[in-house]
């Protein structure tokens, strides 16, 4: 599959926020959803502000990336020349679910409230089946 192809394969699903009286409920994933790929880990990333925390390429693992709490900025690529970004959390409820072999990154976007992320993955973590890269390995200026 081509980079750009590859790229394409990631998928933006908005999650229903529904009022209720003493706090809403924040919808996550479901079995039936798309881009739902079996539940093995789930597990949440504390992002500070303006901490980058890249670049990691998964070879096997699905992952379902959720902002439970701030805004969090994510990119996305397959070579460290196209990049693909999306923020998420506040303003912007959605889901990210990203197929293996694409290199992301992550930035805690909002200063005033900790930037948190929910992983709902197809995968126990297992470090042999990641690949990492340092920041300066991609041609992406992170802001």
């Amino acid at each position: 599959m081509g980079t750009i192809n590859l790229l394409e394969s990631i998928i933006i699903t908005p999650l229903k926020r529904i009022n209720v009286e003493g706090g809403d409920v924040l919808h996550g994933i479901k079995v039936n959803d798309i881009g739902y790929n079996g539940f093995e880990e789930a597990y949440f990333s504390i992002v500070n502000y303006k901490h980058v925390k890249a670049w990691k390429k998964h070879s096997k693992m699905t992952l379902n990336l959720i902002t439970v709490s701030g805004q969090i900025k994510f990119v996305f690529t397959t070579n460290g020349e196209i990049f693909k970004e999306e923020v998420i959390g506040i303003g912007n409820f959605c889901r990210i679910t990203v197929p293996p072999n694409i290199w992301f990154g992550f930035q805690g976007f909002n200063e005033n409230q900790t930037n948190m992320l929910l992983n709902v993955s197809n995968l126990i973590h297992d470090p042999i089946e990641a690949e990492r890269k340092t920041l300066d390995q991609f041609n992406y200026k992170w802001k």
